[in-house]
């Protein structure tokens, strides 16, 4: 263990200096609050916090964000979600949420330009069931809810009693083994009813309201989805739940439990090879998303299961000392993609 120790710390110490040295500043400011610990005094982290006020990119989305809290998005999305329900079903709410979590990381909040607009957009379209619906589906879809959570949290809504609302569903919603599925499709579709049905057309007509949700559940012995847990713990680890509160500590124990194994479930990655492919943003979850929050709820060296996972992500590293994204390296891509890796292993390191 002292050699492994060793290595993380030697790593980080390289890699670091690497990266404080050209990343933008959002991703120093992030890197430093998990280096330091007294970061407010650091003038590098308070340079870091300042800076990001100017970052382009962050300028940029709140530029091109309407005053009814939406982004445009491309004329053929745009037919398509017309031609059915509309938002909060189709692209619109997608551009909302994938925007909102690059505001997020950016440090910005619910009072700058038309970000408040957004949010109370997102909480109007809240069900008296606690849920957001959408983007794709007119049943809820907890992997969203999370993601949408997790935004709320970060741009300042976090003691809104609607945020509360979201948590308590996913909760509510959170399975004997500590994890999440669509609930239709877990609790619904594969009742002998069912089961023999093809995935789309019983999807078309849980859309059309044929089939109610009676919240029983007969199939609680078959596994949730790691991916699906994935971005539901991520969501309510934003939030104002403790990072000891047995129920995200259980939800964490799943994937954990499931790290480097083909999900169960074919409507969300089911192929093994996901869980090392490196990719930011990690709203969909990855290996890497996994460290991430594992390390957060304090999931470290004395616990033997983090041991081929926290090996992993130190032989992923490249030879320039970054970590780079997996279908092609982009520059700044990579340097949150680096952060991340380096965050880890510094919560890692800690726990020794």
């Amino acid at each position: 263990m002292p050699a492994l120790k060793d290595e993380i710390d030697k790593v980080i110490e390289v890699s670091s200096r690497s990266l404080l040295r050209v990343a933008p500043p959002p991703v120093r400011y992030w890197l430093l609050w998990d280096m330091l610990q007294s970061p407010s005094e650091d003038p590098r982290f308070l340079a870091a916090a300042e800076e990001c006020k100017t970052y382009l990119p962050r300028l940029r989305l709140l530029e091109r964000l309407g005053e009814d809290g939406t982004w445009p998005i491309s004329r053929t999305r745009k037919m398509a979600e017309d031609a059915g329900p509309g938002p909060p079903y189709g692209w619109t709410y997608i551009t909302m949420l994938r925007n909102l979590d690059a505001l997020g990381d950016s440090r910005t909040t619910k009072d700058e330009g038309h970000v408040g607009a957004a949010v109370e957009r997102i909480l109007g379209w809240q069900t008296k069931e606690g849920y957001i619906p959408g983007p794709w589906e007119r049943f809820p879809l907890p992997q969203y809810n999370g993601y949408a959570l997790r935004n709320l949290t970060t741009l300042g809504m976090g003691s809104d009693p609607r945020v509360h609302k979201i948590e308590r569903w996913l909760l509510d919603m959170q399975r004997s083994d500590g994890g999440w599925v669509i609930p239709y499709i877990q609790d619904i579709k594969y009742l002998p009813r069912y089961k023999h049905m093809k995935m789309r057309e019983f999807t078309r007509i849980v859309n059309q309201g044929q089939i109610p949700y009676t919240g029983d559940r007969a199939l609680d012995d078959i596994p949730s989805c790691i991916w699906t847990t994935m971005m539901v713990v991520r969501g309510l680890v934003a939030g104002q739940i403790a990072k000891t509160d047995k129920r995200l500590l259980n939800g964490a124990e799943l994937f954990l439990n499931g790290f480097f194994k083909e999900n169960h479930h074919t409507t969300f990655f089911k192929e093994k090879g996901h869980w090392t492919k490196l990719k930011y943003p990690t709203y969909f979850g990855s290996g890497l998303c996994a460290l991430d929050l594992l390390t957060f709820l304090g999931f470290g060296p004395g616990d033997e299961r983090m041991d081929k996972p926290i090996r992993w992500l130190l032989g992923a590293r490249s030879k320039d000392g970054f970590w780079s994204r997996s279908d092609r390296p982009h520059p700044e891509t990579d340097m949150w993609i680096t952060e991340v890796a380096l965050s880890i292993l510094i919560r890692y390191s800690r726990m020794y």
